[in-house]
């Protein structure tokens, strides 16, 4: 008779270790349990996307003219046309608009030709475009098969001009000033809240006041003296920075504040008195210790902060104090939807960019409180 054997147990230097999680790693997985911020994080992605690739994803030229387009209704699009013998096919196309010019009141009108069709395809010819330096091409992802053709997808505005290619190509502009202010307002809030928080006395009553200062002068009228104050003559390049920095200089105050109360919990904990007596210096605790003990907490606020950026870039331009034409952004979009008269024979002219704005601001914000419920270890 033989007896049962059975396998020893493991020793306990055999075990596996644990699989233990890092704080980035943590914080990645309960950012996931959030659906509709892991769902804004693509959304913001392809926003970003399309800013890099604008040229490729526009139909057409953003600046090219053409007067029989002008305020023209958007066109839809048809997937099956009638052949000879009465019969479907399939083929993606548009309906060629007519014009037609009411002689006594001088107001045009668009209406479909059901003789006339426009092929759509991808990957067509089309107007020539640089993305990044001499790197460029003539294909572009959606349009007319025959470069000869146009089409008006979101519709045109008062020169002809194609709206869906200018908000595309906006999108650059748009969405990279909330970038550029983020990170103006990255340096300026940790390096003036670090050095409140770390050292206080003077210094720390120096920088509060300044900060209750500038919250305390109305956003608008300042923007709008320091942008009036923009030479017209200057080039876009120069007025797009400095434009964001006009809409940077009020908030870094928040991020300013946070950063400091933080310093202000941290400096006297053991592992910073451990530091110190080990040598290091003030700069290596402030950048090997305390900013990276509350890195994910910048990150959280500053997605927050880049939607605010953007309304920001819009309201100035909106009220032509910001970016001005030929400049492409979604502010100088809107203005085009100033007077009523507009909105009321064009209104894609204030639905398509409003829209797009809307889709932007609403999915950063959503992607900041994911990451702000994620990077607090409290939050459920």
């Amino acid at each position: 008779m033989t007896t049962a054997q059975t396998s020893p147990l493991p020793l306990d230097d055999e075990t596996t270790p644990p699989n233990v999680l890092g704080p980035w790693a943590l914080m990645w997985r309960k950012f996931r349990r959030h659906k509709v911020a892991y769902l804004s994080l693509w959304l913001v992605g392809f926003v970003y996307l399309m800013a890099i690739l604008g040229p490729f994803l526009s139909p057409q030229d953003a600046a090219e003219t053409n007067r029989r387009a002008i305020f023209q209704p958007p066109q839809g699009i048809h997937f099956f046309v009638e052949d000879e013998d009465g019969g479907r096919r399939f083929l993606l196309h548009a309906k060629q608009m007519k014009m037609k010019v009411d002689q006594a009141t001088m107001r045009r009108t668009y209406e479909p030709d059901p003789e006339k069709v426009i092929p759509l395809g991808f990957f067509v010819k089309g107007a020539p475009y640089e993305i990044v330096g001499d790197f460029g091409s003539d294909r572009h992802f959606f349009g007319p098969v025959d470069p000869k053709d146009r089409v008006y997808f979101f519709g045109s505005d008062r020169l002809g001009r194609d709206i869906l290619s200018r908000i595309v190509i906006g999108t650059r502009v748009s969405m990279s000033i909330g970038l550029v202010g983020v990170a103006v307002s990255l340096i300026v809030g940790v390096a003036l809240g670090g050095v409140s928080g770390f050292y206080g006395g003077w210094i720390d009553n120096l920088i509060q006041r300044l900060i209750e200062f500038l919250r305390s002068i109305p956003t608008i009228p300042l923007w709008m003296g320091l942008a009036a104050a923009i030479p017209l003559g200057w080039p876009p390049l120069r007025t797009y920075f400095v434009v964001t920095l006009i809409v940077s200089m009020i908030g870094w105050t928040s991020l300013a504040r946070e950063v400091r109360g933080k310093f202000l919990s941290l400096r006297n904990e053991d592992f910073i008195v451990a530091a110190r007596l080990d040598g290091l210096s003030d700069w290596e605790v402030i950048r090997k210790h305390m900013v990276p003990n509350f890195s994910s907490h910048i990150i959280a606020s500053l997605t927050l902060a880049v939607p605010l950026m953007i309304l920001a870039e819009t309201s100035l331009s909106f009220l032509g104090i910001g970016l001005q034409p030929p400049v492409i952004s979604w502010g100088t979009l809107l203005k085009e939807a100033q007077n009523i008269r507009t909105i009321v024979e064009a209104p894609w002219l204030l639905i398509a960019p409003g829209a797009m704005i809307v889709v932007a601001v609403l999915a950063l914000n959503f992607l900041g409180d994911g990451l702000r419920d994620a990077a607090d270890p409290n939050a459920h």
